[in-house]
């Protein structure tokens, strides 16, 4: 995966934008694909955007011997790896994550938005017990207003997690690591053009196109 590019901040990553992923959001994007399609290239877009991620956690260098007997001076990560999914929408992302680090812990946080007034409310959290020692991929696909992102880093910080070690990963908007910036919010705080509701299309509730 080539490296992101910066996106008017230097703490905004914005994937390529390469004819594969472009690809792979059309499919996504549309209303007509079916829900297994859209979890199919759901799940190939967040493997891009975890791997993505996984670039701008520090590493430290690290020798280890091959099975010749040779030496190789290598890498690895700095420190431990923790994933927290803003529910429902975030657990979509957990088993990329797992895939490529195995002993990952994951952490939840429950955030609704308040439909009137758009702004978040916290129902729920349950974090491992050493966050607060761990670097801390916060995940979410679509980012709208930006008050569940900013109340669930919050709760990160509240539980002494330093802010410069968590990295806000997600498919549509512009936080920390995203795969696509789209053009606004409509007069409801939806994104435009978006791809609607991801948790309901993607877990197969109150969607038309779950068959």
């Amino acid at each position: 995966m080539p490296s992101g590019e910066a996106v008017n901040n230097k703490n905004v990553v914005l994937l390529e934008q390469s004819a594969q992923l472009k690809a792979l959001m059309s499919i996504i994007r549309c209303k007509q694909t079916k829900r297994y399609d859209f979890i199919f290239y759901s799940d190939r877009i967040i493997r891009l955007l975890i791997e993505e991620a996984l670039n701008h956690l520090p590493m430290i260098e690290k020798t280890i011997v091959t099975p010749t007997g040779s030496e190789f001076a290598g890498l690895a990560f700095k420190g431990k790896i923790c994933g927290v999914s803003i529910m429902r929408a975030g657990e979509a992302m957990e088993q990329a994550l797992r895939e490529c680090c195995r002993s990952a812990r994951i952490g939840k946080i429950l955030i609704q938005r308040d439909e009137e007034t758009a702004l978040p409310k916290l129902f729920y959290e349950k974090l491992p017990l050493d966050i607060s020692s761990r670097y801390c991929l916060l995940l979410d696909p679509m980012l709208a207003t930006g008050g569940s992102a900013i109340k669930a880093i919050e709760v990160l910080l509240n539980h002494g997690v330093p802010e410069d070690r968590i990295i806000f990963v997600n498919l549509i908007s512009c936080p920390e690591v995203t795969g696509a910036v789209d053009e606004g919010l409509d007069a409801n705080k939806y994104i435009i053009p978006g791809l609607g509701d991801f948790g309901c299309r993607y877990f197969g509730t109150d969607s038309p196109n779950d068959d």
